[in-house]
């Protein structure tokens, strides 16, 4: 069965990831990056330890226009603590967080679905 997600015009969606990079758009970004469905800009984050309120500033400053963020921590989930969740929370972000294959899967999902999404994805090998 193929499933084909109608992904809106002008919109960025995520094709490839792994060897340290993401394809975005028929273009590539090496390392970790920051998606949004106009925008997609280098994340200075190599590891899940690295994420903070500081480095996901840029969803900060845009907080009223996304409806999720959504968190690729590595290889592997990892688990938000309720204080950095709340932190987000009041700043304006609900965030889910999962290994990055699932949330560059979830993000194209939700966008095919017409939902103002975010996507601040570590890159894995």
């Amino acid at each position: 069965m193929e499933i084909s997600l109608k992904i809106p015009e002008g919109k960025q969606i995520i094709e490839k990831y792994g060897n340290g990079r993401f394809m975005v758009s028929d273009h590539y970004h090496e390392g970790s990056i920051l998606v949004l469905p106009d925008l997609t800009e280098s994340w200075d984050v190599q590891s899940f330890s690295d994420v903070s309120l500081e480095t996901l500033t840029s969803f900060v400053e845009k907080a009223s226009v996304i409806e999720v963020l959504i968190l690729g921590c590595g290889a592997k989930g990892e688990f938000i603590t309720p204080t950095f969740r709340n932190s987000l929370k009041d700043k304006g972000l609900i965030v889910d967080a999962m290994d990055t294959g699932a949330a560059c899967r979830t993000y194209n999902v939700l966008l095919s679905e017409g939902r103002n999404v975010a996507a601040a994805l570590i890159a894995v090998d």
